[in-house]
């Protein structure tokens, strides 16, 4: 999907994710210290949002301008501020050094598109800082539910541990389950959960 399917997507429905922060993503960073945030890949800005609620100064990136727009307004009735900005992640280079917490969830992209990209947010951490990738697992394809069923843009754990662990010290690389209430009751996903961190 390009930006303008996602425009769509976003214009179409009130919410496409939940309001509340992904559930990996709170479970690591709800114990951190209030610093700037960088969330890439922000959609309607979920994450981003809940950690400028915790006291962060919070930047959110993605490339749709209507998810950004409505990340914008969701803050603003919540009564937090973030730093926006619509941009493709393919050329975006986000400050090196600048950020105390760096966040990826689910973007799915091949391999060869997502190396660079994890390449420069683990470039964008500050000595100390932490990385938080979650994303779909490759198992999920034959073993989860939901999410794409096109194994090239599936993650595993090992293949983002090796994209940034040249840079960053990797604390925790491993495939998760996320359980989803359906229709259907509850089924169980299987995500690449990846968290690391920059040497002080």
């Amino acid at each position: 999907m390009d930006a303008g399917d996602w425009d769509d997507r976003y214009r179409d429905t009130e919410l496409v994710w939940s309001a509340g922060p992904n559930l990996f993503v709170e479970q690591q960073s709800g114990d951190l210290p209030a610093g700037r945030s960088l969330d890439l890949a922000a959609g309607e800005g979920r994450n981003a949002i809940w950690l400028a609620e915790r006291g962060w100064d919070s930047t959110a990136v993605d490339y749709s301008s209507v998810a950004i727009d409505k990340a914008r307004q969701i803050a603003e009735r919540r009564g937090v501020t973030i730093t926006t900005e619509v941009a493709d992640l393919g050329g975006y280079l986000p400050t090196q050094g600048a950020y105390d917490l760096v966040i990826i969830a689910y973007l799915q992209l091949v391999e060869a598109e997502l190396t660079p990209i994890l390449r420069r947010a683990a470039a964008a951490l500050a000595s100390g800082g932490r990385f938080v990738l979650v994303s779909h697992d490759l198992s999920n394809l034959d073993q989860g539910y939901g999410g794409p069923q096109e194994a090239s843009v599936l993650t595993t754990p090992n293949q983002v541990a090796e994209a940034i662990g040249g840079a960053l010290t990797i604390d925790l690389a491993e495939v998760v389950e996320r359980h989803v209430q359906t229709d259907g009751g509850q089924k169980t996903a299987l995500d690449t959960l990846v968290v690391a961190r920059r040497s002080a």
